[in-house]
């Protein structure tokens, strides 16, 4: 059943509790879902999601927080479940507006506070450090961290006790049965929630498309291990910056091999030194050091832990594929592995790198070519499994596209789940459970606020369409004096930007001139001036010359001044 308001229903005679997804749930990125009972609402992380091409100029993606926001006085606090930046990044757009407690395990408290910090929070933020099985309230629930496996440090699940059962919420998971800390998951809780009762299970949907079970990341060092004692000149590795386990392994590998490792980019110095802080991050005596300190030694003993594994402009490793960077020059015998997955869309930027990479005489091997990397999250058989270990009377597959949420959504239904209680929802919609049923609610506010800047949710569709015509076709700026007659005083002056070459265009330039002149020549004399009836004869003569000769439509921006009558 489907409702068309999020306001309960007048005769409902069963207590409810809603999970209501702001972000995650038909996209990749952006997670942030509210758990609520009465007036009285937790979040479960609170994530941004990068722009895409169709996104000029905007920095970040945040999730709409109005419909907690409207909730202020129950709005209790943000749970989060790790500290990748699609989880915490939008931390300090909410806690401008709404000052919660935050809770998390260290690092990813520790990771979020740097983010805080930077957005001058950090004073003020409430950080509540919890531990697996280290259970919690917050207002009526009572709130169990589970340790999970991921391609970060102290992820967790979580279990939510509320006054109508338990949802267990996985995060971001994967199911490793060897992960390098030791940190297995806590599969016998999961287990034992199950046999209590799981109401609802809430699920990662991210790898559903992949069959089989997804590798342990302890097979990925002893992969890299012959490719490091090969290469004849220096290796430098490329992955996330938080991928502390994968960095443990290529720094015990460089010790093994004789070799001496920089660090290269500033997400990667400063989560290093937050993970070595806090203990999760083991550097062998001696191996680490300052970069100009390895750039000086013979290349066949440098290992280099890079960012931009994503291609993004400006990072690291574009920097080296580029030629740019001061204390690094690629060179042949120069071995790159791009340690991590191709995000969906960045499919280009990558091989761009990659194919400057080659030119530079170096070798690069990425997830298309070797065995250099392994997914976070879980595949098919860990995704029946999780299934199997709570046994939830109704399950809500989340984080990932439409695609992805659907797969899931089957697959629970193929391991027995009764396809009535496999709840399909996106952004903008809701589940409603009671201890006996479920229903699915629609029409909570949510969307995508853009961060351009310092501002937040200033550029909407309007503006990002004409950034996106200004990139496609460019832009003319056309300026002239009228008198109140409207005969033209001086003008018109041309400018133009991503349309033509001006100064190889002066005979098309004059042409438009003519047009625009005689466009003004043929208003009637005798009508009022109006500056708008103006600018559109401008604009229209103006796109219609531009579109006759070359099929393109620029921006026509008229700029008309007044002139007053002398004298």
């Amino acid at each position: 059943m489907v409702e068309t308001s999020p306001r309960p229903s007048a005769g409902g005679p069963e207590p409810a509790v809603r999970l209501i997804p702001l972000g995650g749930l038909g996209e990749i990125g952006l997670n942030m879902m509210l758990v609520e009972w009465a007036d009285q609402v937790i979040a479960i992380d609170c994530g941004l999601m990068f722009p895409d091409d169709e996104m000029p100029g905007i920095d970040h993606v945040i999730p709409d927080f109005s419909y907690a926001l409207a909730k202020r006085q129950g709005f209790r606090a943000v749970v989060l479940t790790h500290g990748h930046e699609d989880h915490v990044g939008a931390l300090p757009y909410l806690l401008r507006q709404a000052k919660v407690p935050v809770y998390g395990t260290p690092l990813t408290l520790a990771l979020a506070a740097e983010r805080l910090r930077e957005h001058g929070l950090g004073a003020e933020a409430r950080l509540m450090p919890v531990r697996p099985r280290d259970r919690f309230e917050v207002g009526p629930f009572r709130i169990e961290p589970i340790r999970v496996t991921h391609s970060i440090a102290d992820g967790i699940g979580l279990a939510i006790e509320t006054p109508v059962g338990t949802i267990v919420h996985t995060g971001d998971f994967r199911l490793d049965p060897h992960p390098i800390d030791g940190q297995t998951p806590d599969y016998a809780r999961f287990t034992e929630l199950g046999e209590q009762g799981v109401l609802a299970l809430c699920s990662d949907s991210t790898n559903v498309e992949r069959p089989g079970h997804t590798p342990s990341e302890s097979e990925v060092g002893p992969a890299l291990a012959p490719r490091f004692a090969a290469a004849p000149g220096r290796v430098i590795l490329a992955t996330f910056a938080s991928h502390i386990h994968r960095i443990q392994q290529v720094l015990e590998l460089a010790a093994q091999v004789g070799r001496k490792a920089a660090l290269l980019g500033m997400s990667m110095e400063k989560n290093v030194r937050i993970a070595a802080e806090l203990g999760y991050l083991q550097i062998p005596a001696g191996v680490l050091l300052p970069l100009e300190e390895v750039a000086a030694l013979p290349a066949r003993r440098q290992v280099i832990l890079s960012t931009g594994s994503q291609g993004e402009p400006n990072s690291a490793l574009a920097l080296l594929a580029a030629g740019e960077h001061k204390h690094v020059r690629i060179e042949p015998g120069d071995l790159v592995i791009i340690s991590a997955r191709k995000i969906p869309g960045n499919e280009r930027t990558v091989g761009r790198v990659i194919n400057a990479l080659f030119r530079l005489g170096a070798e690069v091997l990425d997830e298309d070519n070797a065995f250099v990397h392994v997914s976070g999250h879980a595949s098919q058989e860990d995704l029946k499994l999780m299934l199997s270990l709570t046994r939830p009377r109704y399950f809500i597959p989340v984080h990932g596209e439409y695609r992805h949420l659907l797969g899931h959504a089957r697959l629970a239904a193929s391991a027995g789940l009764p396809p009535e209680r496999v709840l399909l929802i996106e952004d903008g919609e809701g589940v409603e459970l009671t201890q006996t049923s479920a229903r699915v609610l629609g029409g909570f506010p949510t969307g995508r606020v853009l961060v351009d800047g310092t501002g937040v949710g200033d550029v909407g569709s309007v503006v990002l369409r004409d950034r996106q015509l200004l990139a496609e076709s460019g832009m003319v700026v056309v300026s002239l004096a009228v008198d109140r007659s409207g005969a033209v005083v001086a003008g018109p002056e041309l400018a133009s930007r991503g349309v033509v070459y001006v100064k190889e265009s002066e005979d098309l330039l004059a042409e438009v001139r003519g047009a625009v002149s005689q466009a003004l020549a043929e208003r009637d004399p005798a009508a009022p001036f109006d500056r708008e009836h103006v600018a559109a004869l401008v604009r229209g003569a103006v796109r219609r010359l531009i579109h006759q000769r070359f099929q393109r439509k620029p921006i026509v921006l008229p700029i008309i001044l007044e002139v007053p009558p002398t004298g």
